[in-house]
């Protein structure tokens, strides 16, 4: 089922005209049994490759397992994309995406984004943190995607000053309008964000409790994994049994306070404790350290700064508590990683964090930028073993009922089918009327352009064929609804001697012949489009007694309002298979849209010139549609 996944008409035969598609399938299948490739498509932006492999990878795994859904992920170039599980349905483009403002080289990322959106057609672009999040939703909003999700992991903007706060916000407002929904980390950003007035309450939204994983406790809890390599990293760094570890998992930068950390930490060893410092990160050229804060770190020998590190499941262990001193957060992980692994921890009363942690329940909190309170939190930690386990204990506990990776992945994947169906429906409803609109505008004027030519045609089938000109036929509508079709007659009413119609082949005049060969005898149905009964285009309109017959899949094509003409009708018309006009029928209803609505009319004028399709093998129109229990050779569809 993979050709109708990609859009492209599946059978030999006629030859069908290329029609670009989006990379999605619906979950409706045609016969039982049957998978699509996938159900939709997602493109997540990001700008760094250590990003995709370390906090991605593991929600991208479940969507493609668990979601079949098909993902292509664009970041920076790194060695980390290595770490990513090779899955068939995930494709990675790597593509430069520089963390500081480069006018030049966005320009060129956001050309190079545009151009691989347009290529993809995703059905969900995904983007996040401020440069990645605003080229990628910017591109995917130049490109039309039907779903663009903006998640906001934090708000940068918050320690920034003059003219850098100015374009952050900026950024920041751009990104969030061209987003449908802005997935915030954590209530307390969603709540920011409405504050800042960069996004509106209807547009953000938080998934489950928030965070970008969860915890998960199969990587960071006490396991004897864990536990025997901690041994092994205590004994490398040189930690005895007497020395009590702080903690710092991160980015060692400005903001996360750990200018502060230090101060803190030789407050502690001043007053003689046996205590280290345990940095497990690596200093940043973009918001550095104050000199003397590096200085520190690199020349105190009760500091241990590790450098980056792939698993920090195991240094956690080590630690006596952790401790977050930052200056804003989006959600920290850490937090839930050391909770899960049973060390208490110590931080800021910042965004982000105070929904990571309940005050004085799970950890405590002090103000931010402050050294003394720091300290003082550090050495109630130090000083109150009790203390210490009771935060440890409920930070398990909490982390391991609320926060399970499952809960938070599975959350995802409900918001993207959400929002997809409330963005597809919304452009569903939005191209019907642009479609009623056209339809009017056309059969209005194709009936001034045509009423010479009906005039003619209806004079000669009343002394052809004699009364009635017009035939009348019960036809099954949108959504089944049965209506009243309009067509010029082609045949006569002979009857055999039992008074039963005789064969449509004997019936069928020379006039007949030659209105079908021209389409003239369906001039008529622009009053049914006029009324609202048919479109222009549309699945051709079948009868009332063939419903009952179809199953899931066939019965889809009732969707849109029937057609004058249809994508099967210039893709061989008659000369195709029940299975073959059903499933052009339901590839249109997937892909329908003005652009090819226009197609599908300028060529069904080459269609009625040539004249081909009109009659199926030995009958002269079409045989009659049994179910599929009676077309073994044509398949369900019809």
């Amino acid at each position: 089922m993979e050709h109708l996944a990609a859009g492209t008409p599946p059978h030999p035969g006629p030859q069908f005209l290329e029609m670009p598609g989006r990379l999605t399938a619906s979950l409706s299948c045609k016969s039982e049994g049957c998978e699509l490739a996938w159900e939709f498509t997602a493109l997540y932006v990001v700008a760094s490759a250590r990003t995709a492999a370390h906090i991605l990878k593991p929600q991208l795994q479940y969507l493609l397992e668990k979601g079949r859904v098909r993902v292509v992920l664009v970041c920076s170039p790194g060695q980390e994309l290595q770490q990513l599980t090779p899955h068939p349905l995930l494709a990675v483009e790597p593509l430069p995406l520089a963390r500081r403002p480069a006018p030049l080289a966005d320009l060129v990322a956001l050309w190079r984004l545009v151009q691989l959106v347009r290529s993809i057609r995703p059905d969900i672009v995904n983007a996040a943190t401020p440069k990645a999040g605003f080229l990628g939703t910017l591109a995917s909003w130049l490109a039309g995607t039907p779903c663009r999700i903006y998640s906001l992991r934090g708000l940068r903007l918050e320690t920034a000053s003059g003219w850098r706060r100015v374009l952050l916000y900026a950024v920041e407002w751009i990104t969030c309008h061209c987003a449908h929904k802005v997935v915030c980390v954590s209530p307390s950003v969603r709540a920011r964000a409405i504050e800042l007035g960069i996004a509106n309450e209807a547009r953000t939204c938080v998934v489950g409790p928030g965070s970008s994983n969860g915890a998960d406790a199969r990587r960071f809890g006490p396991t004897p994994e864990n536990v025997a390599e901690a041994a092994a990293l205590r004994a490398t760094l040189g930690l005895t049994s007497e020395d009590a570890v702080i903690g710092f998992v991160g980015r060692l930068t400005r903001d996360k306070g750990i200018a502060e950390l230090v101060e803190a930490f030789e407050r502690l060893r001043s007053e003689g404790r046996h205590v280290r410092l345990l940095l497990v990160g690596d200093f940043e050229d973009e918001d550095p350290v104050p000199e003397r804060t590096r200085r520190a770190i690199e020349n105190d020998p009760c500091v241990i700064k590790t450098g980056f590190v792939a698993n920090t499941a195991p240094y956690y262990h080590l630690m006596t508590m952790l401790v977050l001193p930052t200056y804003r957060e989006g959600f920290p992980n850490v937090v839930l990683e050391a909770a899960v692994a049973g060390v208490p921890v110590v931080a800021t009363r910042v965004t982000g964090v105070v929904d990571a942690v309940v005050e004085d329940v799970t950890g405590l909190l002090v103000p931010a930028r402050d050294a003394d309170a720091l300290a003082g939190a550090m050495r109630r930690i130090l000083d109150e073993p009790e203390l210490a386990g009771r935060l440890a204990d409920a930070a398990r506990k909490r982390a391991l009922e609320e926060f399970q990776p499952e809960r938070i992945w599975a959350g995802h994947l409900e918001l993207y089918r959400r929002v997809l169906a409330e963005r597809r429906a919304m452009i569903r409803r939005r191209q019907q009327l642009v479609k009623r609109v056209t339809d009017v505008l056309g059969a209005t004027l194709a009936l001034a352009l045509s009423a010479p030519v009906q005039a003619l045609v209806w004079a000669g089938v009343r002394i052809a064929m004699g009364s009635p000109g017009f035939v009348r036929q019960e036809r099954a509508g949108l959504n089944g609804r049965p209506f009243t079709l309009y067509k010029f007659r082609t045949m006569t009413e002979a009857r055999d001697e039992s008074g039963r119609l005789l064969p449509d082949e004997q019936r069928l005049t020379r006039l007949g012949r030659f209105l079908r060969r021209f389409s003239l005898d369906e001039l008529p149905q622009l009053w049914n489009v006029l009324k609202g009964e048919m479109s222009l285009v549309g699945p051709r309109p079948l009868p009332v007694e063939y419903v009952p017959r179809y199953n899931q899949f066939q019965r889809r094509r009732l969707e849109v309002r029937p057609g004058m003409t249809g994508w099967a009708q210039i893709n061989g018309r008659n000369a195709l298979t029940w299975e073959q006009k059903f499933e052009l029928d339901v590839w249109y209803v997937d892909h329908q849209s003005l652009w090819l609505d226009l197609k599908i009319l300028l060529a069904t004028v080459g269609q009625v010139l040539s004249g081909r399709g009109i009659s199926h093998r030995d009958h002269p129109t079409m045989p009659e549609f049994l179910g599929a229990a009676h077309h073994p050779k044509d398949g369900e569809g019809s």
